[in-house]
């Protein structure tokens, strides 16, 4: 099974990232709202997707997702541009 990582830009200009199995279905369920989509997204969409990568397994999308969350939006923004390459540690 193949994750994927994602970064989405919500329409506060905010940027949001998450792991998933299906991208399409996931971004679905933030649109739409209720108990299926993050609580972050509430209320933020539409969405516009920014990033993705895939990955091997959970534990490496997990990984790289935590890595990603704790960069600054302008290191963020520079991975979205491909500015910058990710390393996480295996």
């Amino acid at each position: 099974m193949t994750w994927v990582v994602y970064i989405l830009q919500c329409t506060d200009d905010s940027l949001y990232t998450g792991i998933t199995t299906d991208l399409a279905r996931r971004i679905n369920e933030h649109e739409t709202g209720g108990t299926k989509g993050a609580r972050y997204t509430n209320g933020r969409g539409p969405f516009r997707l920014m990033y993705q990568t895939h990955c091997d397994n959970r534990a490496e999308a997990s990984k790289l997702e935590l890595s990603i969350k704790a960069l600054s939006r302008t290191k963020k923004l520079a991975l979205i541009s491909q500015q910058i390459n990710l390393q996480i540690d295996h």
